[in-house]
């Protein structure tokens, strides 16, 4: 099993944040000579099956009886959003510059903070926000020309 303990949050996010940048990258490429919603598709269909091989190969695989229908509704509106995010993306990078494109999707940065104070009810310091709002300007200034 993969033990989620051996690195900090910090170190998981960082290496989150490298291989997203990749993937903008990587994706771009990868675009450029077909449909974007089909470059999506196989995209996921790619990600399934090595998202498989880690569960099994690290013993981590769990009966599906066994979760609850809460877990159920949550994850699959987490897979929604994912999957529509993934094809706006993608459409994005089909007719943007990856570097443009890519910092405009982390306004996710703002949404989730702002979502997380109104939704889960977590609380940010006034420095917290003070990053906030320069990530918001950071990435207004990215998207424009």
């Amino acid at each position: 099993m993969i033990n989620s303990g051996l690195m900090s949050w910090q170190s998981w996010a960082f290496l989150s944040a490298v291989f997203a940048a990749l993937t903008a990258i990587f994706a771009k490429i990868g675009v450029s000579e077909i449909n974007s919603d089909m470059a999506t598709l196989i995209r996921t269909a790619i990600i399934l099956a090595v998202l498989t091989l880690i569960v099994l190969a690290t013993g981590q695989w769990q009966a599906l009886s066994g979760i609850t229908s809460r877990t159920w509704l949550f994850l699959t509106l987490s897979a929604l959003a994912t999957g529509a995010s993934w094809v706006c993306y993608f459409r994005a990078l089909k007719i943007g510059d990856a570097a443009r494109v890519a910092p405009v999707d982390k306004l996710s940065i703002v949404l989730v903070a702002v979502f997380g104070v109104l939704i889960l009810g977590e609380r940010l310091s006034g420095i917290n926000w003070l990053g906030v709002g320069l990530c918001t300007a950071g990435i207004i200034l990215v998207a424009m020309r």
